[in-house]
């Protein structure tokens, strides 16, 4: 009787491991799905930074260079107009 009783907790006590590993594994799954989300995530907030600071430097050089276009316009402009009055 004890015989049969030992093999039954021993099934037990495999089963119970069974359990207990495929929660280990589901729960590393887990970790490693988070860490890369977390990559990704980041990675993609990085990249979205670098295109807005991009978009920010050449809106400011478009800026400077059509101020500056027009800073010389206007000097021939007010060079021609003064030029005309004499």
């Amino acid at each position: 009787m004890s015989d049969i009783t030992d093999e039954g907790n021993e099934m037990s006590d495999t089963n119970e491991l069974e359990e207990r590993i495929r929660g280990l594994e589901t729960a590393q799954a887990t970790q490693a799905a988070t860490a890369a989300g977390a990559e990704a995530t980041q990675a993609a907030a990085q990249a979205g930074i670098t295109s807005t600071m991009t978009a920010m430097n050449a809106g400011t050089m478009a800026t400077m260079a059509a101020g500056a276009a027009g800073f010389i316009a206007g000097l021939f402009l007010g060079l021609a107009v003064s030029n005309a009055r004499r």
